[in-house]
């Protein structure tokens, strides 16, 4: 085959993605249509959530409802993905396959989308804990979620004190 396989996207039930990307994974090997049907994925992004002075790691669909696959478009790959189980079509005009561009791809796959949460923003209080501060209360200044740290001004002694600290060190003040 002389053509070069491009990506496309296909459009799932809400909550399909997986199912969808998997039957279509196991279609391909079963009929052995690797040299069509190149690569199947479900764009996710991992995000770093911090809930009362734990981080946890939380994996989120980016695009709820599509699946990206890298095929070459012919018949039997059209028909493979179009008759799989929870897949309404492609995205397109007329649902008729539209390959992504250069530049969305690189977009979708060149970047790294990991982000970072907090429960808690700025004015709010919050209590130290796991340093030599620990149990003190401090009003959050500033969130630097780049480098997972936040600026609290810390009352220590009578006087109004700013300090910067790991998100892992600081718990959410219910009022």
């Amino acid at each position: 085959m002389s053509e070069a396989a491009k990506w496309y996207v296909i459009h799932t039930y809400s909550g399909y993605e997986n199912k969808v990307a998997q039957n279509i994974e196991k279609v391909v090997e079963n009929r052995k249509l690797h040299d069509l049907i190149q690569e199947v994925r479900v764009p996710t992004q991992t995000d770093t959530e911090y809930t009362d002075g734990k981080s946890k790691d939380v994996e989120h669909k980016t695009f709820p409802g599509y699946v990206l696959v890298k095929m070459i478009v012919t018949d039997d790959s059209w028909y493979v993905v179009r008759n799989t189980r929870g897949c309404t079509g492609f995205v397109g005009p007329a649902s008729e396959p539209t390959p992504l561009s250069e530049k969305e791809v690189e977009q979708l796959f060149g970047i790294d989308t990991s982000t970072v949460t907090a429960n808690f923003k700025v004015g709010d209080r919050v209590q130290i804990s796991g340093t030599a501060m620990d149990g003190f209360i401090g009003v959050v200044q500033n969130i630097n979620f780049e480098d997972r740290s936040v600026d609290l001004l810390v009352s220590m002694f009578g006087r109004e004190t700013p300090t910067t600290l790991p998100l892992t060190q600081v718990i959410l003040v219910e009022d």
